[in-house]
């Protein structure tokens, strides 16, 4: 699977393309903000895009849900518990930052062990609440995109409504730090990192 990552808006949100190299299938996840400029960088990669996928429903992750899903005729997955988030600025938390954010609705929903495929490759929904109460990271034998649940040496925010420090430090070490060492982590902000490396030096984890 080839991985792309734009970087956009006022919190530098990473987007990501899940592409699987074969068949040039594709996953757009957290398409943030910009609608118009993650246009352009989908439709210079050149694959087919079969869904949009949200790890959680904060406006930073969800801006343009609804401008790919209407490019493309494409379906809009994401965690049931976050889905009102999608179309309430207050929960989204968009009305605090000044500019409203209103998403599409969901088409379907990613449930815990879900398996989405695309083209020969697929990922798997791990719900990881504690950020938000529907957070999910999507992972493969090689790669986790942990949306805002993991970052390098840290972990996601629990001070917001609906989350909690204690549920998400316990869903990362029951389901994602037993993960194979070598796992790539794509963070819904900031660089990359491993499962090695989050386990030697991550100070949430023991």
């Amino acid at each position: 699977m080839e991985v792309k990552v734009l970087t956009n808006g006022d919190f530098d949100e990473n987007c990501y393309l899940a592409i699987d190299t074969p068949t040039k299938e594709a996953v757009v996840i957290d398409p943030g903000s910009h609608p118009q400029l993650i246009l352009n960088w989908i439709k210079a990669a050149d694959c087919t895009i079969k869904y949009v996928l949200n790890t959680h429903g904060h406006s930073d992750h969800i801006g343009a849900n609804t401008a790919v899903c209407d490019k493309f005729s494409i379906k809009l997955g994401i965690h049931p518990l976050d889905a009102p988030m999608l179309t309430d600025a207050k929960l989204n938390l968009s009305t605090y930052w000044g500019s409203p954010v209103i998403s599409k609705k969901a088409d379907f929903f990613l449930n815990e062990n879900d398996i989405i495929h695309i083209g020969k490759s697929y990922l798997k929904v791990i719900h990881t609440p504690g950020h938000t109460p529907g957070g999910i990271c999507l992972i493969n034998d090689q790669i986790i995109f942990s949306g805002d649940s993991l970052f390098a040496e840290s972990i996601g925010r629990s001070d917001f409504p609906g989350g909690s420090m204690k549920a998400l430090v316990s869903s990362l070490e029951r389901k994602i730090l037993p993960l194979s060492t070598d796992n790539i982590v794509y963070p819904g902000h900031g660089p990359t990192t491993t499962i090695g490396h989050e386990k030697t030096y991550n100070p949430y984890f023991s």
